[in-house]
């Protein structure tokens, strides 16, 4: 995916939306698709290539869940957060935790404006 200017520019776009997610905060890959203009499927990838250096852990499913191998990884960053769990032990509470979306955005057009358009 990444390896000229334009799929680079966007890589980074996605990880400024994440970067933006406060803490004890939670959106969805399709929330963060949604602000940068690319499928939910696309910010998954780019967060498991490219999304070591963010708060990953920050971005669920629409249902508030992760894949299983990165549950015992997400748990302490939650629960540091304050971030409360499903009674299933397979992801948050996204209800009660999501990001103000259009907060999320005004933030993330600051965060990107020195990126080529």
């Amino acid at each position: 995916m990444a390896g000229n200017v334009a799929d680079d520019a966007l890589v980074e776009r996605i990880l400024r939306a994440v970067e933006q997610v406060p803490q004890g905060r939670i959106v969805s890959y399709g929330d963060i698709a949604g602000l940068v203009g690319v499928g939910p499927r696309h910010v998954g990838n780019v967060l498991g290539r490219w999304g070591s250096g963010v708060a990953w852990w920050r971005v669920t499913n629409s249902q508030g869940e992760l894949p299983a191998p990165l549950l015992p990884e997400a748990l302490p960053h939650w629960e540091a957060e304050g971030v409360s769990l499903k009674t299933n032990g397979r992801g948050c509470r996204i209800e009660r935790h999501r990001a103000d979306l259009l907060e999320l955005g005004v933030r993330w057009e600051r965060a990107i404006a020195d990126l080529p358009h």
